[in-house]
């Protein structure tokens, strides 16, 4: 299939207003793109002021507003109207407190509406899917390193019993892995018969600049960036150990982009967007000692807990994961960790969230 320009009609992107969202918009109107760009509610000045004022860029490239949602059937018709491309980047992840089976149907059961209007405009030639890594990772030995060809229903007799389809409505993460994983599997079926090719994009742990205060969202990795900024224990895993393996969201939004032109992309093509390379994958103690080193003007950082001859107990090392293939398939050009974190960190300090 012939590669997409923006002389080939406008770019619908769903999800416009959130995180990922904004940073594949902002990418796609400074290279001339006419962007489509679906919200839940255009009224809302907090979540859109950003995006329409993309708009008067000296690239050429425009922000059109549309209301849809993910729950109704039909309403991305006509956003996709006349589209040589959609990039399907909203989902329900559980920051807004859905239960299990509203994620699980946010990031699957109702993609089939997503996916039948874009059959509809007759006029989509690429579909990217914003998936994740979640539909990747699975258990494997500590330092194992995840590729495209991983997917997280392999090796299911480690998950105990738990990988089945009765725990998603009573497990958030399982909810959230087998949709997107079952959502990219549909979508290459459809995509097969329905004129176009789909393209996955799978990030890991996202971080970089804020554009508002809307992005901050509770629970989300720049989040709990912020609180450590802020002094405050790192809490989403246990006494706060993990290893954080980090990609910029500005990255994030350039390769669905790429994903999207790229002529050596094609039906079925999945491509992690995770570290660079090992200095972008840190453990939490590690992480914490970076962010000091960066925001010195701050007194305490936050993290994990210590002892004073360093974490007061081992991190499980796991997951490893580069975003190799995206840098040699798709031209992806990606930020440096420290860039990164300072981008993070300013972009809340310019906003006030500190």
């Amino acid at each position: 299939m012939s590669e997409i320009s923006n002389a080939d009609g406008p770019v619908a992107v769903t999800g416009a207003s959130g995180y990922i969202g904004s940073w594949i918009v902002k990418d796609l109107v400074e290279q001339g793109f006419q962007v489509n760009a679906c919200v839940r509610d255009q009224s809302r000045a907090d979540k859109v002021d950003h995006l329409l004022a993309m708009n008067g860029s000296d690239s050429g490239g425009s922000v059109s507003l549309f209301n849809a949602d993910l729950f109704e059937p039909g309403s991305y018709n006509a956003a996709f109207s006349q589209c040589s491309a959609v990039i399907h980047a909203g989902a329900a992840v559980g920051y807004n407190k859905e239960t299990p089976q509203q994620v699980y149907d946010g990031c699957f059961t109702e993609v089939s509406h997503v996916v039948e209007s874009a059959k509809l405009a007759g006029s989509v030639r690429r579909f990217v899917f914003t998936s994740s890594f979640a539909a990747v990772g699975h258990p494997r030995p500590p330092g194992y390193v995840f590729t495209e060809a991983d997917w997280c229903g392999d090796n299911v007799e480690a998950y105990k019993g738990a990988w089945s389809d009765d725990n998603i409505a009573k497990n958030r993460d399982i909810a959230y892995a087998k949709a997107k994983a079952n959502s990219e599997k549909m979508i290459y079926a459809q995509a097969e018969g329905g004129g176009f090719e789909a393209v996955a994009i799978l990030p890991l742990h996202v971080v970089g600049p804020l554009m508002c205060a809307n992005h901050d969202q509770g629970w989300s990795w720049q989040n709990c960036i912020r609180f450590m900024l802020m002094g405050k224990p790192y809490r989403i895993s246990r006494d706060g150990r993990m290893l954080w393996n980090m990609v910029d969201v500005r990255d994030v939004g350039q390769a669905h982009r790429l994903a999207m032109v790229s002529g050596n992309a094609g039906n079925g093509s999945r491509y992690i967007l995770s570290a660079t390379d090992p200095s972008g994958e840190l453990f939490t103690w590690q992480l914490q000692a970076r962010l000091a080193a960066l925001f010195p003007e701050i007194e305490q950082i936050g993290g994990e807990e210590m002892a004073v001859s360093g974490p007061a107990q081992p991190t499980y090392d796991s997951p490893r994961a580069y975003c190799e293939l995206a840098r040699s398939e798709l031209g992806l050009v990606t930020h440096s960790i420290d860039d990164t974190l300072l981008a993070t960190g300013r972009s809340y300090q310019e906003l006030s969230l500190l």
